[in-house]
């Protein structure tokens, strides 16, 4: 059979088609640093981003209601601005912007970075996290390819990042942002049992079967935030699934290409218009797919290259265009 409980993996899904108008969640770094346009985004682009959210039919996501919000199905749509590792670029030319408008967001902030040059310091920090309409992240002590260092570094590095939020905000955040998006088995299982919610750097849309600590996430930035782009992007809806494998998402010479699997719920319309692409042999191209039963496998042409292999499945529901994207980091030796 092809359902099989795993006790970690599957502790909190919720095994039933919700037609949850989802949670679409952004991320963003830098805000007018022209130098590095992979992180960046210019304030007016981003003005303008925030401005077609506002004119939408859709709201912003209040994350200090994640739980709440998570947990029931939406019967519209939602967008939750997330911006990752506290650059001074954020605290200078986006922060202003936000508070004005009282745009919620969560900030994942790396505790090694804080306080140095290009970086906010605790004090911006604490100024941020008093406002009613944001939260302060975890993402990490150090912010290093954490998925390369062995299981006990991992979680010196995560306990070391708590010691210091502990500190300088008094408490421990709940929500989590894996550096660079990528987790193992072991890694996403320490972080289920320490905090509440965690995100990747994986495309989709959040829906209530979403595993809660393998939250999806679109990267928008100078290369990838045109307006026409990011309307494509917020007009995405959630493509639902009841499990996904593999578990584990960290791929080496055993076991890459992974044998890779979706189940879908029998109350799901229109999946036979599924199309998914991938990128094994470091090459973008239409993923020849098997479909049976509702259940869908990929026959990878070879294996996925390092650092990353992704997977993007999209299908047009009557007019709705429901997504979701895995992300797999790639041992390189």
């Amino acid at each position: 059979m092809f359902i099989s409980k795993n006790s970690i993996s599957d502790e909190n899904n919720i095994k039933y088609y919700s037609g949850d108008e989802g949670i679409l969640s952004l991320m963003y770094h830098r805000f007018n640093e022209h130098k590095y346009p992979s992180t960046n985004i210019q304030m007016d682009v981003f003005k303008k981003q925030m401005e077609t959210v506002k004119n939408s039919n859709y709201a912003f996501s209040n994350p200090k209601k994640f739980e709440e919000n998570f947990s029931s199905p939406k019967t519209n749509k939602e967008i939750l601005i997330t911006i990752d590792d506290a650059f001074l670029s954020f605290y200078l030319e986006a922060w202003p912007y936000l508070k004005k408008n009282k745009i919620p967001f969560v900030l994942f902030v790396s505790t090694e970075p804080i306080g140095k040059k290009g970086y906010m310091n605790w004090k911006q920090i604490k100024e941020v996290s008093a406002e009613k309409f944001t939260v302060i992240g975890h993402h990490s002590h150090s912010h290093e390819y954490l998925i390369d260092e062995d299981n006990d570094f991992f979680i010196s590095d995560i306990k070391k990042a708590n010691e210091i939020f502990l500190k300088n905000l008094g408490y421990i955040p709940n929500l989590f942002s894996y550096p660079f998006g990528e987790y193992s088995k072991f890694m996403r299982d320490y972080i289920s049992q320490n905090f509440d919610y965690a995100f990747g750097q994986h495309s989709g849309v959040i829906d209530l079967n979403k595993d809660k600590f393998e939250l999806p996430r679109f990267p928008i930035n100078e290369n990838y935030g045109e307006l026409k782009r990011f309307n494509s992007i917020i007009n995405s809806f959630p493509l639902e699934y009841e499990q996904l494998l593999p578990v584990e998402k960290k791929l080496s010479v055993e076991n890459n290409p992974p044998k890779f699997k979706v189940k879908f719920f029998n109350k799901q319309n229109n999946i036979k218009n599924i199309n998914c692409y991938s990128n094994e042999l470091d090459k973008w191209e239409r993923s020849n797919i098997i479909l049976n039963d509702n259940t869908l496998t990929i026959k990878f042409r070879g294996p996925f290259v390092p650092r990353r292999g992704r997977i993007n499945c999209s299908l047009n529901d009557k007019g709705k265009w429901r997504w979701f994207g895995v992300q797999f980091p790639i041992q390189s030796n």
